[in-house]
């Protein structure tokens, strides 16, 4: 019989993960569900797995600071619903280890049979730190970065830095870093100060290129001291913190911070510069802590995850620096991947236990969610659409005369990336492409987009370092001599694509889209996005797919399993029956 181990994470990025003997089912977001941006209460994503799985265990991560406790009773609510489905179920809360659910997820979807990895996060559980310099004192921190040792026998935290608002920075024992505020804190506090939110650190690294080394900013980390000023930082535990702009006139924060980022003029050289710094200055700080991953566990395979691995600018910078390692960065890095972290770990647990095998093999596919399927009957329940026929090669053209097409197939990917299944496409060679998509999504102007380009083909257009693929659009890389150009619409201000391969085994309708287009235009690449609107969560159904197009200027809808394209009527919008 099956063993299903349903893990959920509440916090923000709200998820929940089916692993069935070992192997991943199925992973919702819950955002999805509800179309609240980071919403961090998995109830319908937990609710639409037990409503369709036998749940054998259930385990409640987080970060320990969650209180789903009803109030009569003081059981957990997500505990007591799934108890009323299935009343034997085993049920395990694991919130105070926040960091495992990022190691277990990063370790096995890695393949690896060893691996060090490499954990760095905003802050997760809070655990007792002992001061380096007067050993016997604790303090009470939450942890920011972690180093595994990870095998198969063990996943053991052999290095650990945490932080609270008393102290910027508390160090492990062993630790030989200094005093400072943490990595993803000092990434929060620059992404505050340019009037994100301190969670959409993506858009900080999308400004980061247009900056360049400022004297008047001072070294974050990094000093004649080695040091670095950690006073420009005030830290806000658990979540967010800011710049102290009173103490350096010059990064003085305007009145309306929000101003530029629909108006490149009205950007300061104070806040392009501040990015650049956050930016050069982090990665160099996590390739110091990866080195000291190598020394402390002699591993040569690293595994990274956290928030701040879905840095592709920082994640490219690492293949550039340590060569000689095998590098794995989960896909799933942000706090949703912890369900699938602890889905998977448990589930080992229980292989173990009971002499049975468990699937080892790395990753293959994102695309887990739910398998929804459609029927053109399903179209027609939209009132307000034209309904015609279309195949790939028809679409291919359609895109090569500069019209935006989203395609909706499938289930939709896991983790934070668009990868053909729920994606917005566009004719990477048109020079004024890049704006004219960020002003249909209705996105800030310096953000970059990504391209996805059939495997075959990639290491011609793009330098992957030595990588056979990256599947996950996991990386920002430079593009080949031969490219340079060719892509205006996808290439960044500083000469890279963040950039996924695609071959026909892993997505076969996208891969021959992609192939139709390369016969068109000689290029082998499409402009990808992802298919939502700014500050929208993507789409998850049919539904999503259709508010989207009538809520956009997108031209198109392609339904490629139907054979189908779908545009707006010309009248007002009506409502489905």
């Amino acid at each position: 019989m099956t063993y299903n181990v349903l893990a959920i994470n509440p916090g923000h990025n709200g998820s929940a993960a089916l692993v069935c003997d070992g192997k991943l089912e199925l992973y919702i977001e819950e955002e999805r569900m509800t179309r609240m941006k980071y919403d961090g209460n998995p109830f319908r994503a937990m609710m639409y797995i037990i409503d369709r799985y036998f749940i054998n265990e259930l385990i409640i991560a987080g970060t320990g600071q969650e209180n789903h406790s009803l109030p009569w009773t003081g059981e957990d609510s997500y505990a007591a619903l799934v108890r009323k489905y299935y009343p034997n179920v085993k049920i395990s809360r694991v919130g105070t280890h926040h960091h495992n659910g990022h190691a277990y997820s990063a370790f096995y979807n890695s393949g690896f049979e060893t691996a060090a990895a490499v954990i760095v996060d905003g802050s997760g559980s809070i655990f007792g730190f002992k001061f380096s310099h007067q050993p016997g004192d604790t303090i009470e921190a939450f942890e920011t970065e972690t180093i595994y040792k990870c095998s198969y026998d063990e996943i053991k935290a052999v290095y650990k830095i945490g932080g609270n608002n008393g102290i910027p920075r508390i160090d492990a024992p062993d630790s030989q870093i200094d005093g400072t505020v943490s990595t993803v804190k000092a990434y929060e506090a620059v992404s505050e100060y340019l009037g994100f939110g301190f969670i959409d650190a993506g858009k900080t690294m999308g400004l980061a290129p247009y900056g360049k080394e400022d004297p008047n900013i001072p070294n974050l980390f990094y000093g004649d001291t080695g040091r670095g000023d950690k006073n420009i930082f005030m830290t806000h535990y658990p979540a967010g913190a800011l710049i102290d702009s009173e103490r350096i006139p010059y990064l003085k924060k305007p009145e309306d911070s929000k101003e530029w980022h629909h108006n490149p003029s009205k950007v300061t050289d104070a806040a392009k510069n501040l990015a650049w710094k956050v930016q050069q200055e982090t990665q160099e700080r996590v390739g110091d802590l990866i080195d000291k991953a190598v020394d402390i566990t002699g591993e040569t395979n690293i595994v990274i995850s956290g928030g701040y691995g879905l840095n592709c600018v920082a994640n490219y910078y690492f293949k550039e620096r340590f060569p000689e390692l095998n590098i794995f960065v989960d896909p799933v890095a942000h706090d949703g991947g912890t369900s699938i972290g602890w889905a998977k770990h448990n589930s080992y647990q229980h292989c173990k236990n009971q002499n049975l095998d468990f699937e080892t093999d790395p990753l293959t596919t994102l695309y887990l969610g739910p398998d929804y399927e459609y029927t053109v009957e399903d179209l027609e329940h939209f009132k307000d659409i034209e309904i015609s026929d279309a195949n790939n090669a028809s679409i291919a053209k359609l895109i090569s005369e500069k019209n935006i097409v989203a395609m909706f197939q499938g289930r939709a990917e896991a983790g934070p990336r668009a990868l053909g299944n729920r994606s917005i496409l566009y004719d990477p060679t048109d020079v004024n492409g890049k704006d004219f998509v960020n002003g249909v999504k209705g996105r800030e102007w310096f953000r970059p987009f990504a391209g996805t380009v059939l495997k075959e083909h990639a290491s011609e257009w793009f330098d992957l370092r030595g990588m056979d693929e990256t599947p996950y659009m996991m990386y920002a890389v430079e593009l080949q001599t031969k490219a340079i150009g060719e892509l205006p619409a996808i290439t960044h201000v500083d000469g890279t694509c963040r950039v996924q391969t695609v071959t026909e085994e892993q997505n076969k309708n996208y891969y021959d889209l992609i192939n139709e287009f390369y016969k068109l235009s000689d290029v082998p690449v499409l402009f990808n996005t992802s298919f939502n609107l700014a500050g929208e969560p993507l789409v998850e159904d049919l539904k999503d797919a259709i508010h989207t197009l009538r809520s956009s200027k997108i031209e198109y809808l392609y339904f490629p399993e139907m054979g189908k394209l779908v545009t707006l009527k010309n009248v007002e919008e009506t409502t489905e029956e």
